[in-house]
């Protein structure tokens, strides 16, 4: 479903709350999967051996379920828009058509184009706007994240909260992905920066700026993903984390828990997880685990099986921070489905939803900052208080903000003004930086018919211009890297 057709905000009828039994889809429904069996399927080492990676792979696993013509899509997205390559975790692409029923051939075509899961874990080229594919304002790091580190992959954004990248790669590949300047392969449009020092030089810089930055108490361990890490290291990473007494929360991201649960049921993981919960309960620091699920197929017994033994091994919390996207959830419907399936199903607590950021060919997916806001309306009196997640836009050079914090709101042009209230690592010596406004910009194609015409006089750079300013990004950035 898509914002411009979302059931609750067209009719105004209540979400009628069913408690819904997960289901693990029947993965033998596709015919590179007809003779997999349930040890197969529970196994991480398969899991990640039969990953999606290319269109070859995905020809092998349907069968003659697809018609060619969205072999001939995927393809073009992939030479001309994708920002990220092609990897979905055979679990993750379960939840895709996850009750079809295979019929002749093709017969597959259309309900795949539809699914919610496939719309960003494999988008195609008809999916994308013609119109405006990408916003003028559109970057590769839209966050700013690089300019705010403090060593290499460590980013000192708010003052008593750091981002600490552990490593480039994830077990899937999301669309939209805002990591996309440094996280996967490259592809025909991105070339990805590279982290230039070693792992062991690079985290041993992070440590020593914790240590003499009394002021940072919560760090978020990311990457990519830390499933990605192997356990060894990360437990090392973490423990040496929980050795700084200012570090009182740690959290672990990880998309896997969604996407490849069977890496956080490995015993040798979860008794990991279990030694390093208890010596952060010892100390009195909060572990948790953040993950990231966008729609409620994805929400399946096995996700919540690996929430279980998180909690069970002594993870104070697991949370979700999804993403609003046009076509995959953005309708109240939707977000309340895959919060109850979250809460209800799998005891992971919906946290946020993220408005999607402005990268480059992402408008497709983006919605206006008025069309969250009635979302966050829409949902607001069915979950619990504490289980109500906040919808954020993360605001260029500021950080999360409500979607009603905003200072002020030229819908015409689709222009949103944001203040903040604290200085980021890169404004020590900003006079303005809390009194200034900082701007957000709306999809064009959501905007009147005045403010569609403004950006097409205004804010249409030639294409030469734009590869000019994406090559200078680009030369920054490496600088940037090198200098570490």
């Amino acid at each position: 479903m898509s914002i411009e057709t979302a059931i609750g905000l067209t009719t105004g009828q209540p979400y009628p709350y069913e408690r819904v039994e997960l289901v693990e889809p029947d993965w033998t429904r596709f015919p590179g999967w007809a003779s997999v069996t349930a040890d197969d399927w529970a196994s991480v080492q398969w899991q990640r051996a039969h990953c999606i990676k290319n269109l070859k792979q995905l020809r092998e696993l349907m069968g003659d379920l697809l018609d060619e013509r969205f072999y001939a899509d995927l393809e073009r997205d992939q030479a001309e828009r994708a920002t990220m390559s092609m990897l979905v975790p055979p679990q993750m692409m379960n939840t895709m058509v996850p009750t079809f029923s295979p019929g002749g051939a093709g017969s597959m075509t259309e309900a795949f184009y539809a699914d919610p899961v496939r719309h960003y874990m494999i988008p195609v080229f008809s999916d994308r706007r013609t119109d405006w594919s990408s916003h003028p304002h559109a970057t590769r790091d839209s966050l700013h994240e690089h300019d705010m580190w403090v060593a290499e992959g460590l980013t000192h954004r708010y003052p008593t909260k750091v981002l600490a990248e552990l490593l480039p790669t994830c077990p899937q590949y999301c669309g939209h992905c805002t990591r996309m300047d440094l996280v996967g392969n490259s592809t025909p449009v991105i070339e990805k920066l590279k982290f230039t020092a070693k792992p062991v030089d690079r985290l041993d810089s992070m440590f020593e700026y914790l240590r003499r930055t009394p002021q940072v108490r919560d760090v978020v361990v990311s990457g990519g993903d830390v499933a990605n890490m192997p356990w060894p290291r990360l437990e090392d990473f973490l423990t040496r984390l929980l050795e700084i007494d200012n570090i009182r929360d740690i959290r672990l991201a990880t998309k896997a828990l969604i996407g490849l649960p069977q890496h956080w049921l490995q015993p040798d993981v979860v008794e990991g997880v279990r030694r390093v919960a208890t010596l952060a309960n010892a100390r009195g620091v909060s572990l948790a685990m953040h993950t990231h699920a966008n729609h409620a197929n994805s929400i399946t017994p096995i996700v919540a099986e690996a929430a279980g033994a998180m909690l069970d091994a002594g993870l104070r919390d697991v949370r979700n921070q999804g993403v609003l996207l046009n076509g995959v959830n953005a309708d109240p419907h939707a977000l309340l489905d895959l919060c109850f399936r979250l809460l209800d199903g799998a005891r992971i607590m919906p946290y946020y939803f993220y408005m999607c950021d402005m990268i480059p060919f992402s408008e497709h997916w983006r919605v206006s900052v008025a069309d969250a806001q009635k979302l966050q309306h829409h949902i607001m009196g069915y979950l619990p208080g504490f289980a109500t997640p906040r919808i954020v836009c993360d605001v260029p050079f500021v950080g999360k903000r409500w979607v009603h914090q905003l200072a002020d709101y030229d819908t015409e042009r689709g222009i949103s003004y944001w203040t903040k209230n604290y200085r980021t690592s890169i404004e020590a010596t900003s006079d303005d930086a809390l009194s200034r406004t900082y701007e957000y910009y709306d999809p064009i194609h959501t905007l009147p018919e005045a403010g569609q015409q403004w950006w097409a006089e205004h804010g249409n750079l030639d294409e030469s211009a734009l590869k000019a300013a994406e090559v200078a990004e680009a030369s920054r950035r490496t600088a940037a890297l090198q200098a570490w």
